[in-house]
């Protein structure tokens, strides 16, 4: 019976690692439409301890689910912070270049592609020299692009939350086989 409930768990923890890596994915897809490149190298990351999670879980190496769970706090922390940013919490604005890193102007690509948005290229006024430049105009939107970023940051929060739970009872459940496997070799050899 025992043996049943721990496979069960393994399993369980095995879909949580797998629906965690396909959320991190869709949300890979639309920071690199935004060319947001801090989010995309904190995805790519995030995307890396998962598979070695899911690797640790199917293969029995809880060592890499220890590393998964380490994780899952600074995924937590980052995810708190991108909430902070596009709230402009503490003096964090969401009109600055920080998730490029300061490469180029791009923000959210939900800022001009969220749910009900309607999005007009206006031409620079012919009093300005800037160019072939163009200002984009949004109206419309049903959920303004900064709660589409919250909401995306709350449910890995969510899931991280999940997953760290699932981990800690897996490597429990592996620490519990190892020392009864043990006590069963010391027991052998006496």
């Amino acid at each position: 019976m025992k043996e049943t409930n721990n496979h069960f768990s393994y399993a369980i923890m095995s879909a949580h690692v797998i629906f965690a890596k396909l959320a991190a994915l869709e949300r890979q897809i639309f920071d690199f439409l935004g060319y947001q490149w801090a989010p995309i190298l904190a995805n790519f990351l995030h995307i890396i301890v998962v598979i070695l999670g899911l690797f640790g879980t199917i293969q029995y190496r809880p060592r890499y689910i220890v590393v998964y769970t380490v994780w899952t706090a600074f995924w937590v922390a980052w995810n708190v912070f991108v909430i902070c940013f596009y709230l402009e919490v503490g003096g964090l604005s969401k009109e600055t270049d920080l998730m490029t890193f300061n490469i180029s102007i791009h923000r959210s690509w939900w800022r001009e592609h969220g749910p009900g948005c309607v999005r007009r290229v206006v031409p620079a006024p012919a009093s300005r020299n800037l160019g072939d430049h163009s200002f984009i105009s949004v109206t419309g939107c049903i959920i303004e692009f900064q709660y589409l970023e919250v909401i995306h940051s709350a449910f890995q929060i969510l899931l991280s939350l999940i997953g760290f739970v699932y981990a800690c009872y897996v490597i429990s459940v592996f620490t519990d086989e190892e020392d009864s496997c043990k006590y069963q070799c010391i027991r052998r050899q006496q």
